[in-house]
């Protein structure tokens, strides 16, 4: 088990249980999205964050992107970081049928992928030297590599966004702040390549 200062905050309790058994920091639930509505809890959020930062896990779907833009508007950012799981098809043990949108959550992540988005954001772990740095890309740079305003853009950041095992829900916005917290300059620059090759392809 890792310690983590950050405390990570996610949808649901399969989801916490998930978490619980790998790392050891405080683990906060949203109850979906109870937390719309719930200013005890969004305090409660609000005074973590400022105390030891936070980080947002939520699914890979429209629910789970619903509340982790609910969060980035309503806390301060500069004490936040988003962990971002892959979109892999499949339904959780305990489900007797796979989501709406078909996908794993983060209770249905393998334990080692959900060490892996933790790590990938940033999250500040005992004994574990610091995250190397990211991209440092910029909107500019997203738009002269042709993944924003041209004609072809929405299918190549489509493309980059599977090379990367990336949420296929992540808007422009979504796309930079991951790459710069999950990516170095050479990662991205090889995911780019190979993602242009899929798109001239089709």
């Amino acid at each position: 088990m890792i310690k983590i200062r950050e405390a990570i905050i996610v949808e649901g309790r399969y989801d916490k249980n998930a978490l619980s058994q790998l790392v050891d920091t405080v683990i906060i639930e949203t109850g979906g999205f109870g937390i719309f509505n719930d200013r005890e809890r969004l305090d409660y959020i609000r005074k973590l964050a400022a105390r030891r930062g936070i980080i947002v896990m939520t699914d890979g779907d429209g629910a789970g992107f619903v509340i982790r833009r609910y969060l980035k508007g309503a806390i301060d950012p500069k004490t936040v970081k988003h962990a971002y799981i892959p979109d892999i098809p499949g339904r959780e043990r305990r489900k007797k049928t796979a989501s709406r949108e078909g996908k794993l959550g983060v209770e249905g992540m393998r334990p080692e992928v959900l060490l892996a988005s933790l790590r990938a954001c940033g999250a500040t772990i005992e004994n574990e030297d610091a995250a190397p740095s990211g991209a440092a890309l910029t909107k500019a740079g997203l738009y002269a590599d042709g993944l924003l305003g041209q004609p072809e853009s929405s299918r190549l950041r489509a493309a980059l966004l599977r090379e990367l095992a990336l949420p296929e829900r992540l808007t422009a916005n979504g796309l930079l702040e991951a790459l710069n917290v999950m990516c170095s300059r050479e990662e991205y620059e090889a995911a780019l390549a190979a993602a242009r090759e899929a798109v001239s392809q089709k």
